[in-house]
């Protein structure tokens, strides 16, 4: 493995972990630069194919599923790593299904169930885009169901 700072080929794996979401984490070091990075090692999946609203396919992409969680998630106390790891569980929830086609509402309320235990204003902005909040009334709908759920 290079390392990421200095290209350097002698990288030295000093702590390997499991994590919940089915990677293996493992923490390295440059044997030149001494500096310190983290890299994960996955399982490559068969493709998985969103049926969208108006009713195109295209590739499931986790960068645009971390896209819209970094968004709703924008100036908020929550972390990188929790933003990554509420990707990885919504990516394991739709791949467990065993469908290789799952539509965009499935995708939007498993975030919306991660975002609501996650933070509060971070589920209502993303609420906001995904029920496409039109009026007042919505907006105070989905208050409702997150006091309810508090």
């Amino acid at each position: 493995m290079k390392c990421p700072f200095c290209q350097h080929r002698d990288t030295d794996v000093i702590d390997t972990r499991d994590t919940d979401d089915f990677r293996i984490r493992r923490r390295r070091g440059c044997g030149k630069c001494k500096r310190r990075f983290t890299t994960y090692e996955e399982i490559e999946h068969e493709d998985l194919f969103i049926i969208k609203k108006d009713g195109r396919r295209e590739k499931f992409d986790r960068h645009k599923l971390m896209s819209g969680l970094e968004k709703a998630c924008e100036k908020r106390p929550v972390s990188r790593e929790q933003i990554d790891s509420m990707a990885a569980w919504v990516e394991g929830r739709l791949r467990k299904s065993g469908k290789q086609e799952v539509t965009t509402n499935q995708i939007g309320e498993l975030v919306m169930e991660k975002l609501r235990k996650t933070d509060d204003i971070a589920y209502i902005r993303f609420a906001s885009v995904y029920r496409s909040f039109t009026d007042i009334d919505s907006f105070e709908k989905a208050l409702r169901i997150l006091k309810k759920k508090k």
